[in-house]
Protein backbone atom coordinates (compact mmCIF):
# COMPACT_ATOMS: atom_id res chain seq x y z
CA UNK A 1 0.00 0.00 0.00
CA UNK A 2 1.62 3.33 -1.00
CA UNK A 3 2.30 6.18 1.36
CA UNK A 4 -0.64 8.24 -0.18
CA UNK A 5 -3.06 5.76 0.26
CA UNK A 6 -1.83 5.30 3.63
CA UNK A 7 -2.80 9.15 4.44
CA UNK A 8 -6.45 8.70 2.88
CA UNK A 9 -7.14 6.11 5.28
CA UNK A 10 -5.62 8.04 8.22
CA UNK A 11 -7.84 10.85 7.08
CA UNK A 12 -10.57 8.79 7.02
CA UNK A 13 -10.37 7.11 9.90
CA UNK A 14 -10.02 10.36 11.55
CA UNK A 15 -13.49 11.74 9.98
CA UNK A 16 -15.20 8.39 11.68
CA UNK A 17 -13.91 9.66 14.89
CA UNK A 18 -15.42 13.10 14.65
CA UNK A 19 -18.57 11.48 13.21
CA UNK A 20 -19.01 9.59 16.07
CA UNK A 21 -18.14 12.94 18.41
CA UNK A 22 -21.03 14.61 17.15
CA UNK A 23 -23.45 11.73 18.36
CA UNK A 24 -24.59 10.12 15.11
CA UNK A 25 -23.59 6.10 15.03
CA UNK A 26 -21.72 5.98 11.02
CA UNK A 27 -22.78 2.15 10.86
CA UNK A 28 -27.07 2.09 11.60
CA UNK A 29 -28.76 -0.96 11.68
CA UNK A 30 -31.41 -0.30 8.65
CA UNK A 31 -32.69 2.63 6.52
CA UNK A 32 -36.26 3.13 5.06
CA UNK A 33 -35.48 3.50 1.39
CA UNK A 34 -38.82 4.51 -0.61
CA UNK A 35 -37.64 4.99 -4.12
CA UNK A 36 -34.98 3.73 -6.48
CA UNK A 37 -32.41 6.14 -8.92
CA UNK A 38 -34.01 5.00 -12.12
CA UNK A 39 -37.88 5.58 -10.72
CA UNK A 40 -37.09 9.08 -9.63
CA UNK A 41 -35.59 9.96 -12.91
CA UNK A 42 -38.09 8.03 -15.14
CA UNK A 43 -41.25 9.13 -13.26
CA UNK A 44 -40.03 12.79 -13.11
CA UNK A 45 -42.44 15.44 -14.91
CA UNK A 46 -41.46 19.41 -15.01
CA UNK A 47 -44.32 21.28 -13.17
CA UNK A 48 -46.11 23.63 -15.22
CA UNK A 49 -46.16 26.25 -12.67
CA UNK A 50 -45.06 27.32 -9.59
CA UNK A 51 -47.97 26.24 -7.40
CA UNK A 52 -47.50 22.82 -8.88
CA UNK A 53 -43.93 23.13 -7.47
CA UNK A 54 -44.35 23.54 -4.79
CA UNK A 55 -46.91 20.95 -3.98
CA UNK A 56 -44.48 18.75 -5.10
CA UNK A 57 -42.05 19.31 -2.16
CA UNK A 58 -44.66 17.26 -0.58
CA UNK A 59 -43.96 14.32 -2.67
CA UNK A 60 -41.03 13.09 -0.69
CA UNK A 61 -38.90 9.86 -1.16
CA UNK A 62 -35.74 8.57 0.32
CA UNK A 63 -32.80 6.74 -1.79
CA UNK A 64 -30.11 5.39 -0.68
CA UNK A 65 -26.55 4.34 -2.63
CA UNK A 66 -22.90 4.87 -2.47
CA UNK A 67 -21.32 8.29 -3.18
CA UNK A 68 -19.73 7.93 -6.80
CA UNK A 69 -18.87 11.94 -6.93
CA UNK A 70 -18.97 14.72 -4.73
CA UNK A 71 -18.47 18.44 -5.05
CA UNK A 72 -18.09 20.39 -1.82
CA UNK A 73 -18.88 24.18 -1.94
CA UNK A 74 -19.89 26.44 0.87
CA UNK A 75 -23.11 26.24 2.01
CA UNK A 76 -24.65 24.38 -1.01
CA UNK A 77 -23.11 21.20 -2.40
CA UNK A 78 -23.57 18.77 -5.19
CA UNK A 79 -23.24 14.89 -5.08
CA UNK A 80 -24.08 11.74 -7.42
CA UNK A 81 -24.74 8.25 -5.57
CA UNK A 82 -25.35 5.12 -7.27
CA UNK A 83 -27.82 2.06 -5.89
CA UNK A 84 -28.78 -0.98 -8.00
CA UNK A 85 -30.96 0.93 -10.46
CA UNK A 86 -28.42 3.05 -11.53
CA UNK A 87 -26.96 7.03 -10.39
CA UNK A 88 -28.80 9.92 -9.24
CA UNK A 89 -27.54 13.38 -7.96
CA UNK A 90 -28.63 15.49 -5.21
CA UNK A 91 -28.28 18.84 -3.64
CA UNK A 92 -27.63 19.98 -0.12
CA UNK A 93 -27.92 23.38 0.97
CA UNK A 94 -26.67 24.36 4.85
CA UNK A 95 -29.22 26.51 5.38
CA UNK A 96 -32.52 23.56 4.79
CA UNK A 97 -30.80 20.72 6.49
CA UNK A 98 -28.95 22.46 9.21
CA UNK A 99 -26.09 22.99 10.63
CA UNK A 100 -25.09 19.73 11.89
CA UNK A 101 -26.41 17.52 8.77
CA UNK A 102 -24.30 19.72 6.52
CA UNK A 103 -20.96 19.09 8.91
CA UNK A 104 -22.18 15.44 8.70
CA UNK A 105 -21.83 15.73 4.94
CA UNK A 106 -18.52 17.70 4.71
CA UNK A 107 -17.12 14.80 6.52
CA UNK A 108 -18.15 12.64 3.77
CA UNK A 109 -15.81 10.92 1.07
CA UNK A 110 -16.58 8.89 -2.45
CA UNK A 111 -17.19 5.39 -1.18
CA UNK A 112 -19.19 6.33 2.07
CA UNK A 113 -23.04 4.85 1.97
CA UNK A 114 -25.68 7.59 2.34
CA UNK A 115 -29.55 8.00 2.49
CA UNK A 116 -31.01 10.81 1.10
CA UNK A 117 -34.57 12.19 1.65
CA UNK A 118 -35.85 14.98 -0.57
CA UNK A 119 -38.49 15.65 -3.46
CA UNK A 120 -36.86 15.80 -6.92
CA UNK A 121 -36.18 18.60 -9.28
CA UNK A 122 -34.54 19.81 -12.43
CA UNK A 123 -31.29 21.58 -12.28
CA UNK A 124 -29.80 24.81 -14.16
CA UNK A 125 -28.34 21.82 -16.38
CA UNK A 126 -31.20 19.95 -16.65
CA UNK A 127 -30.48 17.23 -14.93
CA UNK A 128 -33.11 15.40 -12.15
CA UNK A 129 -31.69 15.15 -9.21
CA UNK A 130 -33.18 15.06 -5.53
CA UNK A 131 -33.69 18.13 -3.03
CA UNK A 132 -32.15 17.01 0.11
CA UNK A 133 -34.34 17.81 2.97
CA UNK A 134 -32.13 15.13 5.55
CA UNK A 135 -28.96 12.65 5.17
CA UNK A 136 -28.14 10.15 7.53
CA UNK A 137 -24.42 8.07 7.13
CA UNK A 138 -25.03 5.01 6.50
CA UNK A 139 -21.52 3.16 6.18
CA UNK A 140 -18.52 5.32 6.30
CA UNK A 141 -15.57 3.73 3.76
CA UNK A 142 -12.25 3.59 5.52
CA UNK A 143 -10.95 2.35 2.31
CA UNK A 144 -10.44 4.86 -0.85
CA UNK A 145 -12.30 3.64 -4.52
CA UNK A 146 -10.52 3.96 -7.27
CA UNK A 147 -11.29 7.79 -8.80
CA UNK A 148 -12.97 6.52 -12.27
CA UNK A 149 -14.00 10.33 -13.91
CA UNK A 150 -17.02 10.20 -16.56
CA UNK A 151 -16.64 12.92 -19.18
CA UNK A 152 -19.70 13.67 -21.97
CA UNK A 153 -17.98 15.05 -25.16
CA UNK A 154 -20.10 17.27 -27.36
CA UNK A 155 -21.44 14.26 -29.21
CA UNK A 156 -22.93 13.14 -26.81
CA UNK A 157 -20.35 10.15 -26.38
CA UNK A 158 -19.16 8.86 -22.79
CA UNK A 159 -15.45 8.80 -21.71
CA UNK A 160 -13.91 6.70 -19.05
CA UNK A 161 -10.86 8.33 -17.32
CA UNK A 162 -8.59 6.45 -14.93
CA UNK A 163 -10.72 3.45 -15.14
CA UNK A 164 -10.23 0.19 -12.73
CA UNK A 165 -8.77 -1.43 -15.66
CA UNK A 166 -6.38 -3.76 -14.63
CA UNK A 167 -7.76 -7.59 -15.35
CA UNK A 168 -6.35 -9.65 -12.73
CA UNK A 169 -7.44 -6.92 -9.63
CA UNK A 170 -10.93 -6.97 -11.23
CA UNK A 171 -11.35 -10.47 -11.02
CA UNK A 172 -9.83 -10.85 -6.77
CA UNK A 173 -11.78 -7.71 -6.35
CA UNK A 174 -15.06 -8.23 -7.99
CA UNK A 175 -16.90 -6.11 -5.25
CA UNK A 176 -14.95 -2.96 -6.66
CA UNK A 177 -14.83 -4.08 -10.17
CA UNK A 178 -19.32 -3.57 -9.44
CA UNK A 179 -18.83 -0.50 -7.88
CA UNK A 180 -17.09 1.61 -10.80
CA UNK A 181 -17.60 -0.20 -13.78
CA UNK A 182 -21.03 -0.08 -15.24
CA UNK A 183 -20.74 -2.04 -17.52
CA UNK A 184 -19.46 -4.94 -15.61
CA UNK A 185 -23.01 -4.43 -13.72
CA UNK A 186 -24.65 -4.19 -16.84
CA UNK A 187 -23.09 -7.91 -17.70
CA UNK A 188 -24.24 -9.86 -14.44
CA UNK A 189 -27.60 -8.10 -14.68
CA UNK A 190 -27.89 -9.70 -18.39
CA UNK A 191 -27.03 -13.19 -17.24
CA UNK A 192 -29.18 -13.37 -14.66
CA UNK A 193 -32.23 -12.26 -17.47
CA UNK A 194 -30.72 -14.88 -19.54
CA UNK A 195 -30.75 -17.74 -17.03
CA UNK A 196 -34.35 -16.17 -15.77
CA UNK A 197 -35.04 -16.93 -19.75
CA UNK A 198 -34.14 -20.26 -19.97
CA UNK A 199 -35.60 -21.43 -16.68
CA UNK A 200 -38.72 -19.60 -18.12
CA UNK A 201 -38.49 -21.70 -21.55
CA UNK A 202 -38.18 -25.16 -19.71
CA UNK A 203 -41.09 -24.58 -17.37
CA UNK A 204 -43.62 -23.32 -20.51
CA UNK A 205 -42.78 -26.48 -22.10
CA UNK A 206 -43.57 -28.46 -18.45
CA UNK A 207 -40.43 -29.26 -17.10
CA UNK A 208 -39.85 -29.90 -13.60
CA UNK A 209 -36.43 -28.01 -12.14
CA UNK A 210 -34.94 -30.55 -9.87
CA UNK A 211 -31.72 -31.15 -7.67
CA UNK A 212 -29.15 -34.09 -8.20
CA UNK A 213 -25.72 -34.67 -5.87
CA UNK A 214 -22.71 -32.77 -6.25
CA UNK A 215 -20.43 -34.73 -4.06
CA UNK A 216 -20.48 -38.08 -6.14
CA UNK A 217 -18.92 -41.54 -5.31
CA UNK A 218 -18.33 -41.99 -9.07
CA UNK A 219 -17.93 -39.36 -11.49
CA UNK A 220 -19.52 -39.55 -15.07
CA UNK A 221 -22.27 -38.18 -17.29
CA UNK A 222 -18.59 -36.92 -19.57
CA UNK A 223 -15.35 -37.25 -21.30
CA UNK A 224 -13.96 -35.38 -17.96
CA UNK A 225 -11.05 -35.30 -15.15
CA UNK A 226 -12.57 -34.94 -11.94
CA UNK A 227 -11.76 -33.15 -8.55
CA UNK A 228 -11.24 -35.61 -5.72
CA UNK A 229 -11.82 -35.24 -2.01
CA UNK A 230 -12.25 -37.47 1.24
CA UNK A 231 -14.88 -37.75 3.30
CA UNK A 232 -13.85 -38.25 6.74
CA UNK A 233 -16.56 -39.81 8.83
CA UNK A 234 -17.73 -42.53 5.84
CA UNK A 235 -14.02 -42.74 5.41
CA UNK A 236 -14.25 -43.21 1.21
CA UNK A 237 -13.73 -40.65 -1.61
CA UNK A 238 -15.50 -38.48 -3.39
CA UNK A 239 -15.87 -36.59 -6.79
CA UNK A 240 -16.95 -33.23 -7.51
CA UNK A 241 -19.79 -33.52 -10.08
CA UNK A 242 -18.51 -33.28 -13.82
CA UNK A 243 -22.52 -33.72 -15.01
CA UNK A 244 -25.28 -34.31 -13.50
CA UNK A 245 -26.71 -36.30 -16.34
CA UNK A 246 -26.83 -39.98 -15.42
CA UNK A 247 -29.15 -38.62 -11.94
CA UNK A 248 -30.96 -36.53 -13.90
CA UNK A 249 -31.62 -40.41 -16.42
CA UNK A 250 -32.14 -42.31 -13.35
CA UNK A 251 -35.32 -39.59 -12.74
CA UNK A 252 -36.56 -40.27 -15.94
CA UNK A 253 -36.48 -43.89 -15.15
CA UNK A 254 -38.30 -43.12 -11.69
CA UNK A 255 -41.06 -41.32 -13.86
CA UNK A 256 -40.36 -37.83 -14.18
CA UNK A 257 -40.88 -37.34 -17.59
CA UNK A 258 -38.95 -33.93 -17.44
CA UNK A 259 -36.67 -32.56 -15.53
CA UNK A 260 -33.70 -29.56 -15.29
CA UNK A 261 -31.73 -28.62 -13.62
CA UNK A 262 -28.45 -25.78 -13.47
CA UNK A 263 -25.79 -27.00 -12.00
CA UNK A 264 -22.04 -26.08 -10.87
CA UNK A 265 -19.80 -28.65 -12.69
CA UNK A 266 -16.33 -29.11 -12.07
CA UNK A 267 -13.75 -30.35 -14.24
CA UNK A 268 -9.74 -30.54 -13.15
CA UNK A 269 -8.77 -29.16 -16.43
CA UNK A 270 -6.92 -25.83 -17.56
CA UNK A 271 -7.67 -22.18 -17.88
CA UNK A 272 -8.01 -20.53 -20.58
CA UNK A 273 -10.39 -17.82 -22.11
CA UNK A 274 -13.38 -20.16 -22.52
CA UNK A 275 -12.68 -22.72 -19.61
CA UNK A 276 -13.09 -22.06 -16.37
CA UNK A 277 -12.71 -25.71 -13.50
CA UNK A 278 -15.98 -24.31 -11.78
CA UNK A 279 -18.62 -23.75 -14.70
CA UNK A 280 -22.60 -23.36 -14.90
CA UNK A 281 -24.79 -25.78 -16.94
CA UNK A 282 -28.68 -26.27 -17.21
CA UNK A 283 -29.40 -29.74 -18.83
CA UNK A 284 -32.92 -31.25 -19.42
CA UNK A 285 -34.16 -34.79 -20.16
CA UNK A 286 -37.05 -35.34 -22.11
CA UNK A 287 -39.20 -39.00 -22.03
CA UNK A 288 -40.07 -40.11 -25.56
CA UNK A 289 -37.97 -37.56 -27.38
CA UNK A 290 -35.56 -37.65 -29.58
CA UNK A 291 -32.37 -35.40 -30.42
CA UNK A 292 -34.37 -33.81 -32.93
CA UNK A 293 -36.87 -32.21 -30.58
CA UNK A 294 -33.71 -31.42 -27.99
CA UNK A 295 -32.54 -29.59 -31.06
CA UNK A 296 -35.96 -27.58 -31.79
CA UNK A 297 -35.60 -26.86 -28.12
CA UNK A 298 -32.31 -25.98 -28.11
CA UNK A 299 -32.44 -23.25 -30.63
CA UNK A 300 -35.15 -21.83 -29.03
CA UNK A 301 -33.88 -21.55 -25.78
CA UNK A 302 -30.99 -20.01 -27.21
CA UNK A 303 -33.12 -17.68 -28.86
CA UNK A 304 -35.36 -16.52 -26.63
CA UNK A 305 -32.68 -15.72 -23.78
CA UNK A 306 -30.86 -13.53 -26.42
CA UNK A 307 -33.99 -11.09 -26.89
CA UNK A 308 -34.38 -10.83 -23.52
CA UNK A 309 -31.06 -9.70 -22.66
CA UNK A 310 -30.57 -7.48 -25.71
CA UNK A 311 -33.96 -7.52 -27.65
CA UNK A 312 -32.62 -8.87 -30.62
CA UNK A 313 -31.52 -12.14 -31.90
CA UNK A 314 -28.69 -10.33 -33.81
CA UNK A 315 -25.60 -9.62 -31.77
CA UNK A 316 -21.98 -8.86 -32.63
CA UNK A 317 -19.45 -10.95 -30.57
CA UNK A 318 -15.74 -9.30 -30.99
CA UNK A 319 -16.60 -7.53 -34.16
CA UNK A 320 -18.10 -10.19 -36.26
CA UNK A 321 -21.68 -10.56 -36.31
CA UNK A 322 -24.23 -13.15 -35.39
CA UNK A 323 -27.70 -13.67 -35.54
CA UNK A 324 -29.52 -16.42 -33.53
CA UNK A 325 -32.58 -16.39 -34.95
CA UNK A 326 -34.32 -19.95 -35.69
CA UNK A 327 -33.96 -21.68 -37.39
CA UNK A 328 -29.92 -22.84 -36.83
CA UNK A 329 -28.14 -24.86 -39.76
CA UNK A 330 -27.93 -28.88 -39.49
CA UNK A 331 -24.39 -30.64 -40.68
CA UNK A 332 -23.42 -34.05 -40.23
CA UNK A 333 -19.35 -34.34 -39.07
CA UNK A 334 -18.45 -35.97 -41.41
CA UNK A 335 -19.85 -33.20 -44.50
CA UNK A 336 -18.16 -30.76 -42.34
CA UNK A 337 -14.97 -32.53 -42.15
CA UNK A 338 -15.08 -32.96 -46.12
CA UNK A 339 -16.24 -29.62 -46.77
CA UNK A 340 -13.25 -27.88 -44.74
CA UNK A 341 -10.17 -30.32 -45.66
CA UNK A 342 -11.65 -32.74 -48.52
CA UNK A 343 -11.43 -35.84 -46.76
CA UNK A 344 -14.39 -38.52 -46.95
CA UNK A 345 -13.35 -40.25 -43.34
CA UNK A 346 -15.18 -43.17 -43.97
CA UNK A 347 -13.90 -44.40 -47.20
CA UNK A 348 -10.55 -43.20 -46.27
CA UNK A 349 -8.29 -45.92 -44.11
CA UNK A 350 -7.25 -45.12 -40.87
CA UNK A 351 -3.53 -45.17 -41.83
CA UNK A 352 -3.76 -42.33 -44.43
CA UNK A 353 -5.98 -40.41 -41.76
CA UNK A 354 -2.80 -40.62 -39.48
CA UNK A 355 -0.70 -39.84 -41.64
CA UNK A 356 -2.71 -36.54 -42.86
CA UNK A 357 -3.10 -35.42 -39.01
CA UNK A 358 1.43 -36.06 -38.84
CA UNK A 359 1.79 -34.21 -41.85
CA UNK A 360 -0.69 -31.14 -40.67
CA UNK A 361 1.06 -31.47 -37.48
CA UNK A 362 -2.22 -31.74 -35.68
CA UNK A 363 -2.46 -32.34 -31.80
CA UNK A 364 -3.78 -35.55 -31.03
CA UNK A 365 -3.55 -38.46 -27.98
CA UNK A 366 -1.45 -41.27 -29.35
CA UNK A 367 -2.82 -43.24 -27.49
CA UNK A 368 -6.49 -42.88 -29.82
CA UNK A 369 -4.24 -43.88 -32.64
CA UNK A 370 -5.91 -47.35 -33.63
CA UNK A 371 -9.98 -46.03 -32.97
CA UNK A 372 -11.12 -44.46 -36.55
CA UNK A 373 -13.92 -42.59 -34.85
CA UNK A 374 -11.87 -40.62 -32.54
CA UNK A 375 -9.63 -39.81 -35.38
CA UNK A 376 -12.24 -38.34 -36.78
CA UNK A 377 -13.55 -36.65 -34.09
CA UNK A 378 -10.24 -34.90 -33.73
CA UNK A 379 -9.85 -34.17 -37.58
CA UNK A 380 -13.53 -32.39 -36.62
CA UNK A 381 -11.87 -30.92 -33.67
CA UNK A 382 -8.97 -29.41 -34.84
CA UNK A 383 -9.70 -28.29 -38.34
CA UNK A 384 -13.27 -27.35 -38.46
CA UNK A 385 -15.06 -26.31 -34.97
CA UNK A 386 -13.22 -22.79 -35.37
CA UNK A 387 -14.87 -22.27 -38.62
CA UNK A 388 -18.79 -22.55 -37.94
CA UNK A 389 -19.56 -18.68 -36.68
CA UNK A 390 -23.28 -18.79 -37.61
CA UNK A 391 -25.43 -20.79 -35.20
CA UNK A 392 -24.82 -24.62 -36.76
CA UNK A 393 -25.86 -28.25 -34.91
CA UNK A 394 -23.17 -30.88 -35.71
CA UNK A 395 -25.11 -34.20 -35.97
CA UNK A 396 -23.86 -37.65 -35.82
CA UNK A 397 -20.55 -38.21 -34.10
CA UNK A 398 -18.28 -41.46 -33.91
CA UNK A 399 -20.15 -43.74 -31.41
CA UNK A 400 -16.46 -43.73 -29.47
CA UNK A 401 -17.10 -39.67 -28.48
CA UNK A 402 -19.41 -41.04 -26.06
CA UNK A 403 -21.46 -44.84 -24.79
CA UNK A 404 -24.49 -42.82 -23.50
CA UNK A 405 -25.96 -42.30 -26.88
CA UNK A 406 -28.26 -44.12 -29.73
CA UNK A 407 -26.26 -45.53 -32.82
CA UNK A 408 -28.73 -43.66 -35.69
CA UNK A 409 -31.67 -45.60 -36.59
CA UNK A 410 -30.66 -46.03 -39.92
CA UNK A 411 -28.50 -49.35 -38.90
CA UNK A 412 -29.70 -52.46 -38.51
CA UNK A 413 -28.68 -54.86 -35.69
CA UNK A 414 -26.99 -57.33 -38.58
CA UNK A 415 -24.96 -54.17 -39.56
CA UNK A 416 -24.11 -52.84 -36.28
CA UNK A 417 -22.56 -56.22 -35.16
CA UNK A 418 -20.67 -56.08 -38.90
CA UNK A 419 -19.22 -52.50 -37.93
CA UNK A 420 -18.42 -53.39 -34.57
CA UNK A 421 -15.97 -56.12 -35.79
CA UNK A 422 -14.34 -53.85 -38.83
CA UNK A 423 -11.78 -51.27 -37.23
CA UNK A 424 -12.29 -49.65 -40.66
CA UNK A 425 -16.11 -48.69 -40.22
CA UNK A 426 -17.54 -46.00 -37.92
CA UNK A 427 -20.48 -46.08 -36.25
CA UNK A 428 -22.58 -43.01 -35.64
CA UNK A 429 -24.88 -41.83 -32.98
CA UNK A 430 -28.09 -39.21 -32.99
CA UNK A 431 -25.66 -36.79 -30.82
CA UNK A 432 -25.32 -33.00 -31.88
CA UNK A 433 -23.11 -30.41 -30.49
CA UNK A 434 -24.11 -26.99 -31.41
CA UNK A 435 -21.79 -24.31 -32.30
CA UNK A 436 -21.85 -20.10 -32.51
CA UNK A 437 -18.54 -18.14 -33.11
CA UNK A 438 -16.17 -21.51 -33.45
CA UNK A 439 -17.05 -22.88 -29.64
CA UNK A 440 -18.92 -25.69 -28.65
CA UNK A 441 -21.92 -24.59 -27.09
CA UNK A 442 -23.35 -27.68 -25.80
CA UNK A 443 -24.41 -31.09 -25.96
CA UNK A 444 -26.84 -33.36 -26.96
CA UNK A 445 -28.17 -37.43 -27.36
CA UNK A 446 -31.10 -39.50 -28.02
CA UNK A 447 -30.29 -41.31 -24.96
CA UNK A 448 -29.52 -44.70 -24.73
CA UNK A 449 -31.82 -47.21 -23.22
CA UNK A 450 -30.58 -50.90 -24.08
CA UNK A 451 -29.39 -51.76 -21.06
CA UNK A 452 -27.16 -54.56 -23.02
CA UNK A 453 -25.48 -52.14 -25.08
CA UNK A 454 -24.78 -49.72 -22.76
CA UNK A 455 -22.73 -52.00 -20.22
CA UNK A 456 -20.93 -53.09 -22.95
CA UNK A 457 -19.85 -49.45 -24.03
CA UNK A 458 -18.96 -48.53 -20.68
CA UNK A 459 -17.05 -51.26 -20.45
CA UNK A 460 -15.09 -50.83 -23.83
CA UNK A 461 -14.61 -46.68 -22.55
CA UNK A 462 -13.35 -48.55 -19.04
CA UNK A 463 -10.88 -50.68 -21.34
CA UNK A 464 -9.85 -47.69 -23.04
CA UNK A 465 -8.77 -46.11 -19.81
CA UNK A 466 -6.77 -48.94 -18.60
CA UNK A 467 -5.24 -48.00 -22.02
CA UNK A 468 -3.79 -44.47 -21.55
CA UNK A 469 -7.14 -42.13 -22.56
CA UNK A 470 -7.16 -39.41 -19.82
CA UNK A 471 -10.83 -38.80 -20.28
CA UNK A 472 -13.00 -41.68 -19.87
CA UNK A 473 -14.94 -42.07 -16.87
CA UNK A 474 -16.00 -45.34 -14.33
CA UNK A 475 -18.72 -47.79 -14.66
CA UNK A 476 -21.51 -46.55 -12.64
CA UNK A 477 -23.08 -49.89 -11.62
CA UNK A 478 -26.39 -48.05 -10.32
CA UNK A 479 -26.82 -46.59 -13.38
CA UNK A 480 -26.85 -49.76 -15.08
CA UNK A 481 -29.13 -51.38 -12.40
CA UNK A 482 -31.46 -48.22 -13.34
CA UNK A 483 -31.27 -48.68 -17.48
CA UNK A 484 -32.09 -52.30 -16.59
CA UNK A 485 -35.28 -51.29 -14.67
CA UNK A 486 -36.20 -49.53 -17.71
CA UNK A 487 -35.81 -45.98 -19.60
CA UNK A 488 -38.21 -44.85 -21.94
CA UNK A 489 -37.09 -43.55 -24.69
CA UNK A 490 -35.04 -40.10 -24.49
CA UNK A 491 -33.33 -37.30 -25.45
CA UNK A 492 -31.26 -35.21 -23.33
CA UNK A 493 -29.26 -31.91 -23.22
CA UNK A 494 -26.70 -29.75 -21.66
CA UNK A 495 -25.85 -26.29 -22.34
CA UNK A 496 -22.95 -24.44 -21.22
CA UNK A 497 -24.69 -21.11 -19.24
CA UNK A 498 -20.83 -19.11 -19.09
CA UNK A 499 -20.37 -19.89 -22.73
CA UNK A 500 -24.07 -18.61 -23.42
CA UNK A 501 -23.51 -15.28 -21.53
CA UNK A 502 -20.32 -14.57 -22.86
CA UNK A 503 -22.36 -14.33 -26.65
CA UNK A 504 -24.67 -12.51 -25.36
CA UNK A 505 -23.14 -9.60 -23.30
CA UNK A 506 -19.49 -9.68 -26.28
CA UNK A 507 -17.42 -10.66 -23.15
CA UNK A 508 -14.04 -11.81 -23.97
CA UNK A 509 -13.03 -14.14 -21.31
CA UNK A 510 -15.17 -16.69 -19.48
CA UNK A 511 -13.87 -14.78 -16.13
CA UNK A 512 -15.93 -11.59 -17.06
CA UNK A 513 -18.61 -13.40 -16.50
CA UNK A 514 -18.01 -15.58 -13.70
CA UNK A 515 -18.65 -12.91 -10.48
CA UNK A 516 -15.92 -14.96 -8.70
CA UNK A 517 -13.37 -16.79 -11.20
CA UNK A 518 -10.96 -19.16 -9.73
CA UNK A 519 -7.69 -17.18 -9.57
CA UNK A 520 -4.37 -18.34 -8.18
CA UNK A 521 -3.44 -17.23 -4.13
CA UNK A 522 -1.20 -14.37 -3.88
CA UNK A 523 1.83 -15.53 -1.63
CA UNK A 524 2.76 -12.50 0.02
CA UNK A 525 6.63 -12.78 1.40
Amino acid sequence: MSSEQNELIKRRLEELNEIREMGINPYPHNYEVTAKASTVINSYKDPVDDDEALKRKDNIVSVAGRIMSIRKMGKASFCHIIDDTGKIQFYIKKDEVGEKQYSLFKLLDIGDIVGVKGYAFRTKTGEISIHAIEIKILTKSIKPLPVVKEEITESGEKVIHDAFADVELRYRQRYIDLIVNENVRSTFIKRTKIIQAIKRTLEEENFLEVETPTLQTIYGGANAKPFSTHHNALDIQLYLRISNELFLKRLIVGGFERVFEFVKDFRNEGIDRTHNPEFTQVEWYQAYGDYFNSMDLFEKIVERAAISANGTTKIVYQGVEIDLKRPWKRLKMVDVIKDKTGIDVQNTALSELIDYIKSNQINFDPAIASNKGLITATLFDECCESELIQPTFVIDHPIDTTPLCKPLREYSPAQLQEMENDPEQIIFVERFEPYINGWELGNSYTELNDPVLQRRLLEQQVERGRGGEEETHPLDEDFINAIEIGMPPTTGAGLGVDRLVMLLTDSHSIRDVILFPLMKPIIKP
